[in-house]
């Protein structure tokens, strides 16, 4: 009998219900019925040898010398899968990626449609035949309902979770809420930013029935996002029976349980806003049901894993088109002007550490005996 290829998945995998290391843990259950799994951190400091037939799925890194680059360039893989959030409206984020693409077989991009049917206008059109749309996901389980009774009009409340790196766009958020002083928009998350009209409530663990009843107090969750792939708290909030507000940006579109807020015009949001306000209670409850049945259909680790094993199991490899010069320029450009570069000081300093001494930072590790950190020294 052949022996069965080990996937080697390279992604965040850390003991946390919270993206992106829910991803790699989910994901690495689903593929583990079919595959032995090898699991590596993005601070793993070695490149990977693979035995013959072995399989790379792994999130690319712009850090220098980063373990999903290093072993993407082995002869030895069977398969060469790129997974990890797209979006194009702001290059600074996604512009490295357009020397990895190139070398995978598939690159499976995790993002809303409103950034994947538009590629073919941007700067990565080149790129369109190995991209794979790949929807996220949750687990109810990790983020039970809890949303069963909304307040009265007049006194419901909105909640942003999240960060406040460039393209959440928070500043957007603070000129909504300037223009509904009435109306609460609590913000859970990394607060190093502050806005006056956001209320920092400061990091939470969603697994902690506190957090959650915290959580139950609000009605709506917002997020302005001008260039977010398709943040996971929307799905997390349609789980909780939270009504998600969010611009199309942020990669949800045209679903109908989310609704749209447009960026470049606080005033025309903030209308949107106050209208969901006051909506009666069984209209709510009607989006709350519909959303629920959505996630059950489709936004599952189910369907995510299928997408991931379809391209695992593809012969496709294809051939891309040179990149026309503009845009092979721009997103050099780009690449460089990016905040999280590969040569800014801090991020290379943290390379050049991994790569001379091999080491790698501890890390909590949610499925130990598949973590090929442990063997390394720390």
């Amino acid at each position: 009998m052949p022996l069965v290829p080990t996937i080697h998945l390279v992604y965040p995998h850390g003991d946390t219900i919270a993206c992106p290391h829910a991803i790699g843990v989910r994901l690495a259950e689903r593929l583990r019925t079919h595959h032995p799994v090898r699991l590596y951190d993005l601070t793993y400091p070695r490149p990977i040898c693979p035995a013959p037939g072995d399989i790379l799925i792994g999130h690319p890194d712009p850090a220098a010398w980063s373990v999903f680059q290093r072993s993407l360039a082995h002869p030895g893989w069977a398969r060469r899968i790129g997974i990890a959030p797209f979006a194009h409206g702001d290059y600074r984020k996604s512009a490295f990626l357009h020397r990895i693409i190139p070398s995978c077989d598939l690159f499976l991009a995790i993002t809303g449609t409103y950034w994947f049917e538009s590629i073919a206008t941007s700067a990565f059109a080149h790129c369109q035949a190995k991209l794979v749309h790949l929807d996220l996901a949750v687990e109810p389980r990790d983020f039970p309902f809890i949303k069963t009774t909304f307040n009265p009009p007049g006194r419901r409340r909105l909640v942003y979770i999240g960060h406040d790196d460039y393209y959440k766009n928070l500043p957007y958020l603070e000129r909504i809420a300037a223009l509904m002083p009435e109306v609460e928009i609590a913000w859970i998350g990394s607060t190093h930013s502050r806005f006056p009209h956001l209320r920092a409530l400061g990091r939470h663990d969603f697994r902690a029935a506190a957090s959650r009843d915290l959580l139950s107090g609000f009605d709506f969750l917002i997020t302005v996002g001008s260039s977010d792939p398709n943040p996971t708290t929307i799905l997390e909030a349609m789980a909780w029976g939270l009504i998600p507000l969010c611009s199309p940006q942020s990669g949800y579109h045209r679903e109908s349980g989310v609704i749209n807020l447009p960026l470049g015009d606080a005033a025309a949001a903030a209308g949107i806003v106050r209208d969901m306000l006051h909506r009666p209670e069984h209209e709510l409850r009607s989006i709350q049901q519909h959303n629920l049945a959505r996630l059950a259909a489709h936004y599952h680790w189910d369907r995510f894993a299928a997408v991931v094993r379809a391209a695992v199991d593809s012969p496709a490899s294809p051939r891309l088109p040179p990149a026309a010069w503009r845009n092979r320029l721009l997103l050099w450009k780009e690449e460089l002007a990016s905040p999280v570069a590969y040569w800014r000081y801090h991020h290379l300093r943290r390379a050049l550490r991994r790569r001379l001494f091999a080491r790698a930072p501890v890390h909590n590790c949610a499925q130990d005996d598949a973590c090929a950190h442990r063997l390394l020294p720390h």
